[in-house]
């Protein structure tokens, strides 16, 4: 059998998993490339499940602020298991690489994506660039699962 092009890999995967949208699984790369960004001045290429998750969280919140909820509905994403679901899915067609300590588990309920993404609007002018910017917050944020 011919090597595969990643057009064709990602074709095979949407006809066999196709409770997500294309888009929910575009934007995991976005995510994973955000988060090695960040990491990277810790010179480390490898992102674990749970450093991909607050990757997920931030460039979320960045990209869509009050509109997440909505947005990852539309995707199918409701959990942090969809999300272990997507990566693995990934990882399944050779799409995504994976270290033998990964684990599916490890995005099990993690946070609560209705918790996170309800967020709250606060309008912050910023006098310097004599311009209005607006941060988000979770309105309630429980502690993710397994920490102090």
């Amino acid at each position: 059998m011919a090597t595969q092009t990643a057009e064709q890999k990602f074709k095979r995967l949407l006809e066999k998993h196709n409770e997500y949208d294309p888009e929910a699984y575009n934007f995991i790369y976005e995510v994973l490339d955000y988060t090695k960004n960040k990491k990277s001045e810790k010179g480390t290429i490898h992102v674990t499940a749970h450093e991909l998750l607050q990757g997920f969280l931030f460039y979320t919140i960045e990209q869509f602020g009050c509109l997440a909820q909505t947005v990852l509905n539309e995707w199918g994403v409701k959990t942090t298991n969809d999300i272990g679901e997507i990566v693995y899915n990934l990882m399944e067609y050779d799409l995504m690489g994976k270290q033998p300590s990964d684990r599916k588990e490890e995005f099990n309920n993690f946070y609560n994506l209705k918790e996170v993404f309800n967020l709250k609007p606060i309008p912050i002018y910023q006098d310097k660039e004599k311009e209005w910017i607006v941060l988000y917050y979770p309105k309630k944020l429980t502690k993710p699962k397994g920490k102090a």
